[in-house]
This record gives structure tokens, sequence and C-alpha cells, in this order.
């Protein structure tokens, strides 16, 4: 898809949002939903998405929501480092299938990275245990600040 287009309804995070499909939740507040991807690139890998906003990527974000999405993504990375101790993190969001986008509904990624280990390839990890993600997620949440 390009980087211009009509929003989709029936995208995946878009079913996530309405409880549709469901997700491991990592955080949730009135603007945002934050859960583990089940094809993570990383241990740990976290999406931050913002919620009752039909945004399929940053440009269309309205301005008046970006202080909340990033003040989420902001703190969710800090929970991250603190709960899994990696040894850097990657934060990332794609705008159009050129760009990697593969889902077209406006999310970050926080991507733990660990000295060693490989980074498996965006949209092609391997999925992961559901019970193993629970267990991160809950880590992830209790360091939140």
């Amino acid at each position: 898809m390009s980087l211009h287009g009509s929003y989709d309804d029936n995208n995946l995070f878009a079913k996530i949002l309405r409880g549709e499909v469901p997700a491991v939740k990592v955080y949730e507040d009135s603007d945002v939903l934050a859960f583990m991807d089940i094809f993570p690139q990383s241990r740990g890998h976290v999406l931050v998405v913002p919620k009752d906003v039909k945004a399929r990527n940053f440009l269309e974000l309205p301005a008046a929501r970006v202080a909340s999405l990033l003040g989420a993504v902001h703190k969710l990375t800090k929970a991250t480092d603190k709960a899994l101790k990696p040894d850097g993190v990657v934060v990332t969001q794609f705008n159009g299938a050129p760009a990697g986008q593969t889902i077209f509904h406006l999310h970050f990624h926080i991507i733990p990275r660990y000295a060693g280990v490989a980074l498996a390839g965006h949209g092609s990890g391997k999925q992961s245990d559901i019970a193993e993600l629970h267990k991160i997620a809950e880590s992830i949440a209790a360091a939140i600040e």
C-alpha cells in the first residue's frame, strides 16, 4: 500500500482495538494500547497503537494526539529497558509499504536488542509462545513508572 490512501476498518490492529482479535496486552490508557508482537523481531518486542483514530501512518495522526502517543512510547521503552535489561533498544515506525509498513494502522515498535543475538526480519519472525509473551508483558507492565 502506498503512503496515502483510505483507512481500512478491518486491519488487524483495528480488530485488536475492538476486541475482535486477542492480544497480549502490556499497557492501556484512554489514548493508546500496547501489546506484544506475536511475531517478534526480538524477545520483548512491543507494539504501541493509538486508539480512537483512523490514522494509517504517522502523517495522518492529528497533531493533538502526538504528545500522548509519544509519551506512551517513551514510558514503555523505559519499562522495557528496566524489565528486560537489553543491551540496546530500537524504537521505530514505518510509513507506507515501501518503508516497511505491513499493517496500515499507525503503530510504533519497541524492539529490545541483545548483544550477539540476530534480529529476526520485520514481519517474518517465528510466532512466539503465547504463555511466554504473557510473562514478558507482565514484567514490562510491572516496570512502568
